[in-house]
């Protein structure tokens, strides 16, 4: 398959599965959060799949820089999972699927950083 569209990455449909998963669970955590970790885990999540796209309209090198730090919000999203777990605002049953998605998210970042580092 051709990649024409960010949209076509896989990378970018899982992240964008991620940002709903999380943004359904932060929903109901407590008003007191809502600028602070509910703000904090939105933004991360967020950033993963909108610096897939950015880096997609970019040449090689801008696109691997991209792929760098949506490795680093997916990073800053699982300590923070953790933390709302840690914290008793979401249960663990809640919080380790999205902790997985996560995971598999941040596999395939890792995998094209790869792939765009074997380019340049």
């Amino acid at each position: 398959m051709r990649i024409r569209s960010f949209r076509d990455l896989v990378v970018w449909q899982r992240a964008m599965t991620l940002v709903e998963r999380v943004y359904a669970l932060t929903e109901h955590f407590p008003v007191s959060e809502r600028y602070g970790l509910v703000s904090q885990l939105r933004k991360a999540a967020v950033s993963i799949p909108s610096n897939v796209a950015e880096g997609h309209a970019r040449r090689t090198g801008h696109f691997r820089h991209h792929v760098n730090i949506a490795l680093g919000s997916e990073a800053e999203l699982q300590t923070q999972l953790e933390l709302a777990y840690r914290l008793k605002l979401a249960p663990k049953a809640q919080v380790q699927p999205i902790l997985d998605e996560a995971a598999d998210v941040g596999r395939l970042l890792h995998g094209l950083e790869r792939a765009l580092a074997a380019k340049l």
